[in-house]
């Protein structure tokens, strides 16, 4: 991710649907150690050190949020931004923002791709430098992405720029400036969105699948197609064809449509202890607690860290185009309870496991104890998940046999749901929660 030359490591989709480097070198070619600069690397600086250097002058401390001057709920109240993104359009806003105050020159987020053949991916990351490009990136991408070439243009092209990425990707953002004086100096600003896990590029494929289609006949894909008529938190995934007819259904209705469950799920994200971006000059995130989770219309919960991005949004509030309520953080811990239990807790229990070769570093201390057996169960029930999926995906891909794996997404899914929501037969085994 840190050079420019030609023979240093690329990142390629592997059989799972997942970046993975083409090549292993100790080194990146005349750049910093790769320990240095990726984000899970036990040798790296952790998300507290890098925040403590970076926003020193932080009013709160919160130990699950992190180093911030303010957080806000609320929504762009001017525009089509809340209308066109997932959720309160904040984070689409906010870029445009950056670029009319000329602030900086470019934005570096993800964007779609035109669908191609085996391989291509369906989003990438791309450098926009007008309103209108930044906008075409509005929305959730629930699909493996890279930044390598994004970089490299930055590098080439002088300029400034505010990268947009989930929190491992604004992390290593961060270290990479801290090593390269070049980027540090183009990277004045990074808008971090809030994550529960990363999905590899079988999820979408899984979708087409269950709606009767193949994933050569998709032409874009929108994971959370919004409907102001129903709840925020009632998912639909909406496919385009190539030969431009749709389909469409709720997440509810899909075999790996529960998101706690896990499937498809990065190895990473196992051993990941940021949600909000911790390290981002402003992060954003859906408020998923009442009643915002039932307003179809949308609604972030933003937690700002930089200063001046604290000035922008304050001058905007006053001026009628942002409506935005400031909380606490523990308002925004509420609006993201399940993604802390999983990331803090159940990492806890996580890193107790018995693991070959790298042991991860991370702020939880590893805890084998006071758990409740569920809890525990649960927790080892979506790791096994979250791994077997991609292989049991893979077998049905190879054999083109797609009932294989609904079949068997189904049946974890129902275990899941029994053991975790008392739901079905299962759940009345293991009784009421």
């Amino acid at each position: 991710m840190a050079g420019v030359d030609a023979d240093r490591p690329r990142m390629r989709l592997d059989r799972y649907g997942q970046f993975k480097p083409d090549a292993t070198l100790p080194h990146l070619p005349n750049g910093p150690g790769i320990a240095h600069v990726c984000p899970f690397s036990p040798h790296s600086r952790n998300e507290d050190e890098i925040a403590a250097a970076r926003f020193s002058s932080a009013r709160y401390v919160d130990p699950l949020i992190g180093r911030f001057h303010a957080a806000y709920v609320g929504h762009v109240a001017e525009g089509s931004f809340r209308a066109d993104g997932s959720s309160g359009g904040m984070a689409s806003w906010t870029a445009v923002e950056l670029l009319k105050e000329r602030l900086v020159d470019g934005i570096a987020h993800v964007v779609p791709q035109t669908a191609g053949g085996e391989g291509k991916p369906l989003f990438g990351y791309r450098i926009s430098r007008s309103v209108e490009d930044v906008c075409y990136g509005a929305k959730s991408r629930y699909y493996p992405v890279e930044m390598s070439g994004a970089l490299d243009e930055m590098r080439r092209r002088p300029g400034r720029y505010a990268v947009v990425g989930i929190p491992c990707f604004v992390k290593a953002v961060q270290l990479l400036r801290l090593e390269d004086p070049v980027l540090r100096d183009r990277i004045p600003f990074t808008l971090g969105l809030f994550c529960g896990h990363m999905k590899s590029a079988r999820f979408v494929e899984s979708f087409a699948w269950q709606m009767g289609e193949s994933i050569e006949s998709i032409a874009a894909v929108d994971y959370r197609l919004k409907d102001p008529r129903r709840p925020a938190n009632w998912y639909t995934a909406h496919l385009r064809l190539k030969d431009g007819s749709t389909r469409s259904r709720d997440w509810w209705h899909l075999a790996d449509g529960d998101w706690g469950a896990g499937f498809f799920q990065n190895s990473a994200c196992n051993f990941c202890d940021d949600l909000t971006g911790e390290t981002a000059d402003i992060s954003f995130g859906d408020a998923w607690v009442e009643p915002y989770s039932s307003d179809g219309h949308g609604t972030n919960v933003v937690v700002v860290r930089s200063p001046e991005l604290h000035r922008l949004i304050d001058r905007a509030v006053e001026k009628g185009r942002l409506n935005l309520e400031e909380v606490d953080s523990a308002f925004v811990v509420r609006t993201q309870a399940a993604g802390f239990r999983q990331r803090r807790e159940g990492l806890a229990f996580r890193l107790s496991w018995p693991r070959l070769g790298v042991r991860p570093a991370k702020r939880v201390p590893p805890s084998f104890t006071g758990l409740p057996a569920r809890r525990m169960l649960i927790y080892w029930l979506r790791s096994a998940i979250s791994a077997q999926s991609h292989r049991v995906f893979w077998c049905a891909r190879t054999l083109r046999m797609p009932q294989l794996y609904i079949r068997w997404a189904s049946t974890m899914l129902a275990l899941y749901q029994g053991i975790t929501y008392s739901r079905g037969w299962i759940g009345r085994l293991f009784g009421p929660r």
